[in-house]
């Protein structure tokens, strides 16, 4: 008998931890979670900014507050939210 239990509880073991660990592979994913910026430039990047849109981030573990641009590479600019230029590039783009 307590073979069949500890069969069991090795077997109900097993599935937590597959199920935990897919859980990390999928946020990995493109599109399902991008990652957070956890410095920010104070510098006028205006130049370097494309598009028509902004995402906002809020401070959380690691990733400190930021707006986040595209860039013409084809990268994330995180900036200061309390920097007057993207105060001034915010105003006239539309948030995501």
């Amino acid at each position: 008998m307590s073979v069949k239990i500890l069969s069991i509880t090795l077997l109900l073991l097993s599935v937590c931890v597959c199920c935990h660990s897919s859980e990390d592979t999928q946020d990995s994913r493109p599109g399902s979670r991008r990652p957070c910026c956890v410095d920010v430039t104070k510098h006028n990047m205006t130049a370097d900014v494309v598009g028509p849109t902004y995402r906002e981030q809020a401070a959380r573990g690691h990733c400190v507050k930021a707006i986040i641009f595209n860039t013409k590479d084809r990268k994330q600019l995180c900036a200061d939210p309390k920097a007057q230029w993207v105060k001034d590039l915010t105003a006239k783009m539309r948030k995501v």
